[in-house]
């Protein structure tokens, strides 16, 4: 069994800062591609960013320069910083991962609970 763990959502001003994490645990051989994403009321979930398992990392238009994915592949913890959020930001954010869960399984994809981030004055 393997669970995605989101944490470090909550309530924030505009110009602040949150940092959220992403726990893998269970039985795990392997993780390739990480990403966050987010969905807002009434809208489609979208990308936020994604980080390879070597460190590469794309990010929505909508918060390059103000977001940064990060991985301790060690800890099998995927992290997002956010910087300069915006109420536009608000969203439950979900952490999704590309695994293998033993040497002789293919890769499945899995996806966490979700962490709401909320940005209002």
């Amino acid at each position: 069994q393997v669970q995605l763990v989101e944490s470090g959502g909550g309530l924030v001003q505009p110009g602040g800062s949150l940092r959220l994490s992403c726990a893998a645990s269970g039985s795990i051989y392997g993780i390739y591609a990480m990403g966050w994403y987010r969905q807002a009321p009434g809208k489609q979930r979208e990308l936020v960013a994604v980080i390879t398992s070597g460190g590469s990392a794309n990010y929505a238009d909508s918060v390059k320069g103000r977001f940064t994915v990060s991985r301790d592949n060690t800890k099998n913890t995927m992290y997002l910083q956010m910087n300069g959020l915006n109420p536009e930001d608000t969203a439950v954010y979900y952490c999704n991962a590309d695994l293998q869960q033993t040497r002789y399984r293919t890769r499945d994809n899995y996806w966490g609970q979700g962490t709401q981030v909320t940005v209002s004055s």
